[in-house]
């Protein structure tokens, strides 16, 4: 399992995604991947981050690489999330936390005084062989999808 160091390899799995026509993660591995995983659909830093990742996407479909968003939402709240903001890439409703944990990004977290487990923003970027790249953990939006844009190009 690759606990989501650069150099391993990610676990293949089955998948609940709003790309009906993908069921396992390896399907979106015919080009290279960028996988993200945030907290929480409709809320604030997480709508910020897709959307960027929407503006980006024919940048980084030029690129030759996917990108799919996880969170632990359900199937249904993913695609008011998509019809709301118009995403042109899919989201994985990891709601067993399997992939979450797979890539080690289920974190303790604390909210006024509050700890709880919870996703740690975090992205990866994955070959098409399905070893992880390059890794940002704990990660702030702003300006992240224009670091990610920079890596794969300095990756190509």
């Amino acid at each position: 399992m690759a606990n989501g160091k650069v150099n391993t390899k990610i676990k293949d799995m089955n998948i609940e995604c709003t790309d009906l026509k993908r069921k396992k993660l390896y399907d979106f591995l015919d080009k290279r991947l960028v996988l993200y995983f945030y907290p929480k659909d409709m809320t604030p830093g997480c709508t910020t981050e897709s959307i960027e990742f929407n503006e980006s996407l024919s940048k980084i479909k030029k690129l030759k690489t996917n990108v799919v968003g996880v969170s632990r939402d359900k199937i249904n709240s993913h695609e008011k999330f998509i019809d709301k903001h118009g995403f042109k890439f899919p989201l994985i409703a990891d709601t067993d936390e399997k992939l979450c944990r797979s890539l080690d990004v289920i974190k303790e977290k604390s909210l006024y005084g509050r700890k709880y487990m919870g996703v740690d923003r975090s992205t990866f970027i994955i070959d098409e062989t399905g070893k992880i790249l390059h890794s940002w953990r704990g990660v702030k939006v702003k300006g992240h999808v224009e670091e990610v844009l920079a890596k794969l190009k300095e990756l190509k």
